[in-house]
């Protein structure tokens, strides 16, 4: 008996045909490439160079500066207005426990939203989608009066985490992601006697793990970067996150510097570096992947 090969035959030379037809890039793809990343990454080096000079210099020639007018002063100076160190805690405390509470309430109520009939699926799901389209900044003044004196939550770490704990952006991408998985998977899950929470832990979660470093991101970026709140809610200055410092420092201290520019862009190299860190880490954690080979047929 003869098996017919000839059309997998074709199909492999054609995508082989197809990857030889892919050339290098052009030269001028090249150029326009090195251009887009010059013009990306010129003001994180402009921020580099402008926090170690030691004499500022706000002209184009100051890009490139004499290296005996780099130093490290710029930094001393700043943690000895604002404590750097105590702020980076801050930060980390507050920015790791609305990463926490996003990620795990996000993960129940997509997984719900996405696998669990009930009574009242879609306007859920409608309401998230509400919540999204509405600033944060009309919610300031009902939330601060909520926290502070109806819990008495003011001049606490919790205070500032509890209005970040849930994050619909979060609840919306596990759900979009859930919704992808075969359903086959969940019902062979329930068939063989496993609970909603065993198919959660045991095969959703393995497989979401792209959407969960996107949750992770996006809940790292809003409270890193958030000085507004927690300012309103804490006045202590060894509670304070390191954008509350430094906004505290630009409108108060930055005038008596010797160099306050250098010093506002020593801070704030401090402030991005661990966001660019945590994009570099997670960047070869994305990976495509085939989610239909979990089930036969």
């Amino acid at each position: 008996m003869s098996v017919d090969v000839a059309p997998s035959s074709a199909k492999r030379r054609k995508s082989l045909s197809e990857e030889a037809g892919r050339g290098p890039l052009s030269i001028g793809s090249k150029i326009a490439l090195l251009v887009g990343a010059f013009a990306f990454l010129f003001p994180f080096y402009y921020m580099i160079i402008g926090s170690l000079q030691e004499e500022p210099d706000s002209s184009p020639a100051g890009a490139f500066p004499d290296p005996g007018n780099l130093t490290l002063h710029n930094y001393s100076e700043i943690n000895s207005a604002i404590s750097l160190g105590r702020s980076l805690v801050n930060s980390g405390i507050f920015t790791g426990g609305v990463i926490i509470c996003t990620t795990v309430f996000g993960l129940f109520a997509g997984y719900a939203l996405a696998r669990l009939h009930f009574r009242g699926r879609g306007s859920t799901f409608a309401l998230v989608l509400l919540v999204q389209v509405v600033p944060f900044q009309l919610l300031i003044i009902p939330l601060y009066v909520l926290i502070v004196r109806n819990y008495g939550l003011a001049d606490s770490y919790l205070g500032i985490i509890l209005p970040f704990a849930i994050n619909t952006s979060a609840v919306f991408i596990f759900r979009q992601f859930f919704l992808q998985l075969p359903p086959a998977m969940f019902e062979a899950a329930r068939i063989d006697g496993a609970s909603e929470l065993q198919i959660l832990f045991r095969i959703a979660v393995p497989l979401c793990k792209p959407a969960l470093i996107s949750v992770v991101l996006l809940s790292f970026t809003g409270p890193w970067n958030e000085f507004l709140w927690p300012f309103l809610v804490t006045k202590d200055a060894e509670m304070q996150p390191l954008a509350v410092s430094l906004a505290n420092y630009i409108s108060t201290v930055s005038s008596a510097a010797a160099n306050p520019f250098g010093a506002i862009l020593a801070g704030a190299c401090v402030l991005a570096a661990p966001a660019v860190a945590l994009y570099i880490v997670f960047q070869s954690r994305f990976s495509s992947t085939d989610i239909d080979s979990a089930t036969k047929g």
